[in-house]
């Protein structure tokens, strides 16, 4: 392989790179603008309208409840060292993320894009807002589920792909190397 050679097959592979970058880019930041544009639209709903519960369907709520705590309000402490402690341990989380986003490929690699995507939604929140605006309230009945938003549903979207990934997809690869 000559100079010349190289430096081609280089610039393929930067040139794929910038590609998946732009499009990995692209992918986090439009789960994070849905989320922060769904916040935005909510917190102004709610403002505006005084009230603090909308009923779109019968197992559909629009309910605004300030989340300190983890996912879906564990964790929920007033104390504000608690809460930066925790906040702390998020951001370690979105760079543990980050790292395996740059090491993962096919499936995997896309459902750590949606966990990134709104994770760094809810850290934003937690940021700006102390504390990070849950809405969606799903029920059947008078059984509620947890309250949750935008950035929770690709969250836990993605951590479902990730637990089919590993179940199904690596035991298959682990299957085939026996």
């Amino acid at each position: 392989m000559n100079a010349h050679t190289a430096l081609k097959t280089n610039d393929r592979m930067d040139l794929k790179k910038n590609k998946k970058f732009k499009k990995s880019f692209f992918i986090i930041l439009t789960i994070f603008l849905l989320d922060r544009f769904s916040k935005i639209y909510v917190l102004n709903l709610f403002e505006e309208n005084l009230v603090s519960n909308f009923y779109i369907t019968s197992y559909l709520n629009l309910l605004l409840i300030w989340n300190k705590g983890i996912a879906f309000g564990l964790l929920s402490i007033e104390e504000s060292l608690f809460y930066n402690f925790i906040t702390f341990i998020i951001f370690g989380i979105v760079l543990v993320i980050m790292f395996m986003i740059k090491n993962s490929k096919g499936f995997k690699f896309f459902s750590l894009l949606l966990i990134l995507g709104g994770s760094l939604g809810n850290l934003f929140d937690r940021l700006y807002y102390k504390a990070v605006p849950d809405f969606i309230d799903f029920h059947i009945n008078e059984i509620h589920w947890f309250i949750f938003n935008v950035a929770d549903i690709f969250i836990s979207f993605g951590i479902i792909c990730l637990i089919f990934v590993e179940i199904f997809l690596n035991t298959k690869n682990k299957n085939e190397i026996n």
